[in-house]
Order: C-alpha cells, then sequence, then structure tokens
C-alpha cells in the first residue's frame, strides 16, 4: 500500500526555459518518471495502448516524448487489473517514454444514450457489448494508478459549450469531483492534473481556475474547447484563461491538434497539446504539408513522382513518392495508412521543434505570420482569417 502524497509532494517537475515578452508563449521542460518532454509538445494519441499503425519504434525514431491513453477505452478492454498484473502500461505497449491518460470523462459523455448523472459519478453503457458501468471519481483515479501512466487527470463533466446554466451546474460537479479525485490519489509516480471547465463563458471559467488552482494539482489542462464552438470563442476563452493558471506549472489543452491552432494556441501560453487529427487524417488519404492538407486520393497524384513534403525527413518522404502512396491508399493496402501516419507525425513533431527554436531564437511572430500565410486550412474562412492577421501583423498592429 502506498503512502499518500502531499499536495507539494508532486512527481512532476516543471522547469521554464524561456517566457515571451510579446507573447505568452514559453519554452519549458516536464521531467516525469520516463523521461523529459521539452514544451510547447504535441502528444500523439494512443487510444487503446497503441497510436493507431505505429510501433513503440517508430515512435521513438520520430522523437515523441510523450503519448496519451485513454481511461474509458482500456477500462473496458482488456481492463486496468489485466495491464497491472502485466507490469503496467509502459511494460503492457513496450513504450519507454512518458505517457498521459485521460480520465475517460469526454467519451462517457460523448456516448449516445447515457445516462445516470449524479453528484456521486456517471453511469453509462459500454459502445462494445452494452453492458452497464459507473465512473465515480474515486474509480476513474483508482485504474490510472493501476494503469500507471506518468500524467492522471480527473474526472470532469464535459458539457455543451453553449448552454450556461448547464455550464454552472456541471461546474459545481466538476469542483466536487475534482476534489475526491485528488483525494483519492495517492500513486507517488504519478502526476495528477486538475481540469478548468466553464464552456465559452469568462465568468465561468474564472471561478473554475479559482477554484481548482486553490486544489493545488500538478498541472492544469483545460477542457471542453474545440468541441463545437467557434473558433474565436475558443482563442477568447484561453486569452482570458491562461493568465489565471498558475506560471510554475504546465498548462495542457485537451484535444485541440491542427497546425494553425498550436500556432494559435501557443502564443497564448498553451504547454501541452494532444489530438487523433494526424491519425485520422492519415486513415483516410490526407497528409499534411506546410501549405495544407493533400487528399492522396486525388487522381492528380497518379503518376507524381514527387515525395509528400519536399525537405522532409520523415521516412515516407525519404523513399516514397506520392504516387505510390496514393497506389496504396486506393488499393486499400495497409502499409498506405503506416506510412502516411510516419508522415503526419513526424509533420506535429517537427512543427512543435520548429516553433521552440523560434521562441528561444526571437523570432516567433515572424515565423507564426509566414506559416499561416502559407498554410491553407480545411476552412477557407478560416484561411482568410489567417491572412487579415498577417496584414495586421505587417502593419504593426
Amino acid at each position: 500500500m502506498q503512502e499518500p502524497r502531499t499536495l507539494n509532494d508532486s512527481p512532476l517537475q516543471f522547469d521554464l526555459l524561456w517566457e515571451g515578452q510579446d507573447t505568452r508563449a514559453r519554452v519549458g521542460i516536464i521531467h516525469t518518471p520516463h523521461g523529459d518532454v521539452s514544451t510547447p509538445a504535441f502528444c500523439p494519441v494512443g487510444t487503446q495502448a497503441t497510436v493507431k499503425t505505429l510501433s513503440p519504434r517508430e515512435l521513438v525514431e520520430l522523437d515523441a516524448r510523450m503519448i496519451l491513453g485513454n481511461t474509458y477505452h482500456l477500462y473496458l478492454r482488456p481492463g486496468a487489473d489485466i495491464i497491472a498484473r502485466l507490469g503496467g502500461l509502459h511494460r503492457f505497449m513496450g513504450w519507454e517514454r512518458a505517457i498521459l491518460t485521460d480520465s475517460g470523462g469526454f467519451q462517457v459523455f460523448s456516448l449516445q444514450g447515457l445516462r445516470k448523472l449524479d453528484d456521486e459519478g456517471v453511469t453509462f453503457r459500454s459502445h462494445i457489448d452494452g453492458s452497464e458501468h459507473r465512473f465515480t471519481p474515486e474509480l476513474v483515479i483508482e485504474i490510472q494508478e493501476k494503469l500507471g501512466s506518468d500524467i492522471a487527470m480527473v474526472l470532469d463533466e464535459c458539457p455543451d459549450p453553449l448552454d450556461y446554466d448547464y455550464n454552472r451546474e456541471a461546474l459545481r460537479r466538476t469542483h466536487l469531483w475534482a476534489e475526491r479525485c485528488l483525494r483519492a490519489h495517492s500513486r507517488a509516480d504519478q502526476a495528477l492534473f486538475g481540469i478548468v471547465q466553464g464552456g465559452i463563458f469568462e465568468d465561468l471559467r474564472a471561478e473554475s481556475a479559482r477554484v481548482l488552482t486553490g486544489m493545488d494539482f500538478d498541472g492544469y489542462a483545460i477542457g471542453g474547447l474545440s468541441v463545437g464552438e467557434p473558433k474565436e470563442d475558443m482563442l477568447r476563452i484561453l486569452e482570458h484563461t491562461v493568465p489565471l493558471l498558475p506560471r510554475e506549472k504546465p498548462r495542457y489543452l485537451m484535444g485541440v491538434g491542427s497546425p494553425e491552432d498550436l500556432l494559435e494556441c501557443i502564443d497564448r501560453g498553451i504547454d501541452l497539446f494532444d489530438c487523433v487529427l494526424p491519425t485520422r487524417l492519415a486513415r483516410n488519404g490526407a497528409v499534411l504539408t506546410p501549405t495544407g492538407r493533400l487528399n492522396l486520393r486525388n487522381a492528380r497524384y497518379k503518376e507524381d513522382p514527387t515525395p509528400i513534403q519536399e525537405g522532409c525527413r520523415c521516412y515516407t518522404c525519404q523513399h516514397f513518392s506520392r504516387a505510390y502512396l496514393r497506389h496504396l491508399i486506393i488499393s486499400k493496402e495497409t502499409l498506405g495508412i503506416r506510412l502516411t501516419t510516419i508522415h503526419n507525425v513526424h509533420f506535429m513533431l517537427q512543427l512543435t521543434r520548429d516553433i521552440r527554436r523560434a521562441l528561444l531564437e526571437g523570432h516567433f511572430g515572424e515565423f507564426k505570420a509566414a506559416f499561416l500565410a502559407n498554410y491553407r486550412p480545411a476552412d477557407p474562412l478560416a484561411r482568410e482569417k489567417n491572412l487579415q492577421a498577417r496584414r495586421r501583423l505587417l502593419r504593426g498592429e
């Protein structure tokens, strides 16, 4: 039986290396029991103890320092007890670097036909077989302690971000659950993050930040964004919320990870990101480039001898053409998904490395402006806003 740790006895150390004057962006290092993570950092998502199609060795070669596991999915299959008996999640999946596990709250509240929800917890039915289960704050912590992740998350309620009254009630429950998670957490080699909620409402976000920072978590996540609200609302809430979080602790924006969002959110002071975007795009034949996404199913690439991205150092771009990748994807060959995933994950990890370098060298503003001017988001309206922002920057506005 492990001794409960005190609030200030954190297994996670965060060193700030650089902070900006004209930006809230910063560079740091998160020290975990399974290695250091330089920030800003993008974490590939390994929902079911695997980043889809990639081996741990390939992730190491891509220099991923932290990946994300999903508590809800691993609880249902294969089960936390099995993983614990087999040595914990790191040994189970053959991954020796850092792991962050979410609480499963987002997945539970996204299920259709949920539930019974009360202050004690939430009852839900498995998407696998329809069996009934119940998550409480204490059980979610117990599961994550059995998994043995380096960073665990509290159980929170994920409401519609646009409904003020619902968010106010959900916030009360989220704070109650956060306190119970903190009391239940006893694993000395695992950090625990609180999650700031409150939808698109500045007063609720401020209240959540005040309550949670008073509990002295090891780090703070911002949840409930990029779930359907307008992009300008997401950025407005970050601008309002980030300054209310402790300077000396990591800030994690959950579920956000498109290239343009990384730049905007890092500029506003976020340190950690996770997103399924790179792997999901790859499974659909789409790849990321400095000018936007390419759909390799397009007939225009049938005889294209060039790599996905000229100058890219990933294994895919060093060895294969767009024409070959299109052939694999059209033929539904698994290798096609693997190769496009390698490229997309490399792209996101390289982007964060380039951002860190630009911050340390003092030209992040120019780097961001140039990237957004060249990058074509999936939403053409977003591209126009990027161009307008670049014009304002060039005019000194």
